[in-house]
């Protein structure tokens, strides 16, 4: 199982409209062969930060899903990123 999880940054009063730029990105995502889960959501805490989580089957799935990630005027709207893959063979439900 492959996870990707971290945040972006960007323009605080541009927030909402990142984010209404992706709905179509997290419908395609969760439609997509291997996706098990895909969000991104506002911080609670800080106005101009941006969640992501994702989780695929394998690095297969992800990766002919990825592409060629976000478009040039999403890419351009981002401050700053800090999203990372992680490859895991093991999982349990929380709490056991």
């Amino acid at each position: 199982m492959i996870i990707v999880a971290g945040h972006l940054l960007v323009d605080r009063h541009a927030r909402a409209g990142y984010l209404d730029g992706c709905r179509a990105v997290v419908e395609q995502a969760r439609a997509a062969e291997g996706c098990l889960d895909f969000a991104i959501s506002p911080d609670l805490l800080d106005d101009g930060r941006i969640n992501v989580y994702e989780r695929w089957r394998d690095a297969d799935s992800l990766h002919a899903f990825r592409g060629s990630g976000p478009s040039d005027e999403q890419s351009g709207e981002i401050a700053s990123a800090d999203v990372r893959e992680f490859d895991t063979d093991a999982g349990r439900p929380a709490g056991g």
